[in-house]
């Protein structure tokens, strides 16, 4: 009889709603892993070409946007909200202004919206931080010179080495958050700097190899090895001694890299939605297809200049809005004032790279 009972308890949990929906995130982020990342495969990579890259980057976007749509449908069950009582506790733990009048339906109605919302702002906001973290990942692989062979074995790498890093910020914020509310104010105070930073910084983001401080410190710690990078290794035995190659010096410039976008990216988020579900599948989801975005950027979608601007100016303003989130309450800000500002950041940015090829040509005509 425990036994059968242990059985049925295990099969009422894998029913669940909520273990349901979250199953079907991993399973879609697996997914990407194996199709889009190849993590399983021995084959060597090879660069996408324009069509292939736009067509695989469009259908791991639209798969990170349905999602909004799974949100809006089973939120309530993944947080097991099942009263206005449960709303009123979720509006209080996460700091969401929702109403309180009306009926449970209505309430969970507004509260779903609310969610969905959420998702979908954090999801756009990460989307085009990933745009310009690859910006600067297309420029590593430049300056160290790294054979097309070898991008993918990279690629894999620190993007798989991202999704752990925003799952460990997600919970280490969250918990923060939930234990110092004036942490908020930290990441507020981050964001506006990071912002103002990224509007100030030069554009030649070009480096010497060897004189990066990451090369720097990696040789005060391990030989690095002078063996051509196409053999694809990132350790190499010398005359009985173990270096390490080029390769995994890059990639500790990504992964290192990436720390400092997830510095930025996890905190924006946040200041758009305090619940860490919404917060970590925002910026999975966004990281999905990631390889394929990679290949798009490299196509020439990094002649929009004008998308540095605009995310320079969403840290800023979510940061802000962070700081003085009181009184945009009181001027009745929400999910949704928050989404139309960053949309309306973004579409501008477009449209100024669309109609002026290049800074220089926007600047003679201003």
């Amino acid at each position: 009889m425990d036994y059968l009972y242990q059985v049925q308890t295990l099969f009422l949990w894998a029913m669940d709603v909520s273990t349901l929906v979250t199953t079907c995130f991993i399973g879609v982020i697996f997914l990407s892993m194996v199709l889009d990342l190849g993590v399983f495969s021995n084959k060597k990579s090879t660069h996408l070409n324009f069509g292939q890259s736009l067509l695989r980057t469009v259908i791991w976007f639209t798969v990170g946007l349905s999602s909004v749509g799974v949100i809006y449908l089973f939120i309530a069950d993944i947080h097991h909200i099942k009263s206005i009582e449960d709303i009123a506790n979720y509006a209080t733990n996460y700091g969401v202004k929702l109403t309180t009048s009306g009926t449970f339906e209505e309430q969970l109605s507004g509260f779903k919206l609310n969610a969905a919302t959420s998702y979908f702002t954090g999801f756009l906001l990460e989307y085009a931080l990933s745009v310009d973290n690859l910006f600067v990942m297309l420029i590593i692989f430049q300056s160290f010179k790294i054979s097309e062979s070898n991008e993918r074995r990279i690629l894999v790498w620190g993007i798989l080495g991202a999704m752990i890093l925003r799952f460990l910020f997600v919970i280490i914020g969250a918990t923060a958050i939930s234990h110092f509310h004036w942490v908020l104010y930290g990441f507020g105070g981050l964001l506006v700097y990071s912002g103002i930073k990224l509007l100030f910084e030069d554009d030649d983001e070009t480096f010497e190899p060897n004189d990066h401080f990451v090369m720097k410190m990696v040789k005060k710690v391990f030989p690095v090895s002078t063996v051509s990078q196409d053999r694809g290794h990132f350790f190499h035995r010398e005359n009985g001694v173990m270096h390490v190659t080029i390769l995994f010096v890059v990639l500790i410039v990504v992964e290192l890299t990436d720390v400092l976008f997830a510095i930025d990216s996890v905190p924006a988020v946040f200041g758009v939605t305090r619940d860490p579900y919404l917060v970590f599948f925002s910026n999975i989801f966004a990281l999905i297809g990631l390889r394929s975005l990679y290949f798009l950027v490299g196509h020439g979608i990094k002649a929009f200049w004008a998308l540095k601007y605009a995310l320079s100016g969403i840290l800023t303003f979510i940061g802000i809005r962070i700081i003085f989130e009181s009184y945009f309450n009181e001027w009745g800000f929400n999910h949704i004032h928050n989404l139309i500002v960053i949309l309306g950041m973004l579409f501008i940015s477009i449209l100024l790279s669309l109609i002026f090829p290049t800074r220089q040509k926007f600047n003679s005509h201003s």
